[in-house]
């Protein structure tokens, strides 16, 4: 492995290739010193030990190029930056991020709590000591947990830090219905009855058009927004909603652009 992260001098190494890569062929060591913030004359030290290296050929008076050599090793180096960074945003920030939770019980401090995905927010609920010893696992044992941050009484709002586990969440769907404009005629008694129907058994209903809008409130049915209704739908279907939305016929493809965007599973009527 290519640790340039070991040292100063193994970064600075790493990062001035990169210059020169990006710069090639025509290198002006004065803006790699700029961009890195070392001296030109570091640059110039540093590029000599790249040609020496067989990372970098000289092509003439500031003129360089990174070699194929060069390019492995920059390639190799760059991934392992990368897997470096991914292990502290995951493995060590994403334990230790704080995040906000309902609490469906009484939770004190430093409690151990089970997280879970009702009506799109995460509830926290108070896991007894003997499930917390035993951590995340199968069968009665919640699925994800983490650490209470503050107090909070039910209904309230909990931090919570120190995830552990995923949250068991299945995917909501999106049901998109499309009603004439205003130019075509209004919908038909069966799509208002097809779109009653359908409104009574999603979780969240929205809506894009006015034409959208009166018709959902011709059955008896208020939509949640009427603004930015693919995106809505989306963000509500990743969090486990059954999400209907009824827009009109000149509007869905701005819709499906939004779920297709974030691919969830949608149906369009």
């Amino acid at each position: 492995m290519v640790d340039v992260l070991a040292t100063k001098r193994a970064a600075t190494r790493f990062r001035i290739l990169v210059e020169i890569a990006e710069r090639q062929p025509a290198v002006s060591q004065g803006e790699i010193a700029d961009a890195v913030g070392v001296t030109s004359q570091a640059v110039s030290e540093y590029t000599r030990e790249l040609v020496e290296d067989g990372l970098v050929e000289k092509e003439g008076r500031s003129r360089y190029r990174v070699t194929t050599e060069g390019v492995d090793w920059t390639l190799q180096a760059a991934a392992d930056v990368r897997r470096f960074a991914d292990h502290v945003t995951e493995d060590v920030l994403g334990s230790v991020q704080e995040d906000a939770a309902i609490a469906t019980a009484p939770i004190a401090e430093g409690d151990t709590v089970s997280l879970s995905m009702r009506d799109g927010l995460q509830h926290a609920t108070p896991v007894s000591p003997e499930a917390a010893a035993d951590g995340p696992s199968a069968g009665d044992d919640p699925a994800a947990t983490g650490v209470a941050t503050t107090d909070a009484d039910e209904g309230a709002v909990v931090g919570v830090t120190g995830f552990e586990g995923v949250i068991d969440l299945d995917p909501g769907e999106v049901h998109v219905l499309q009603v004439p404009s205003i130019r075509s005629g209004r919908p038909g008694d069966a799509r208002l009855a097809e779109i009653e129907t359908a409104c009574v058994e999603a979780d969240l209903v929205v809506a894009a058009g006015v034409e959208a809008v009166g018709a959902l409130r011709t059955v008896g049915v208020e939509p949640a927004t009427h603004f930015a209704a693919g995106e809505v739908a989306a963000d509500a279907a990743s969090r486990g909603l059954g999400v209907v939305v009824v827009a009109m016929a000149d509007g869905v493809g701005r819709v499906t652009d939004a779920l297709r965007d974030t691919g969830v599973s949608y149906e369009v009527t």
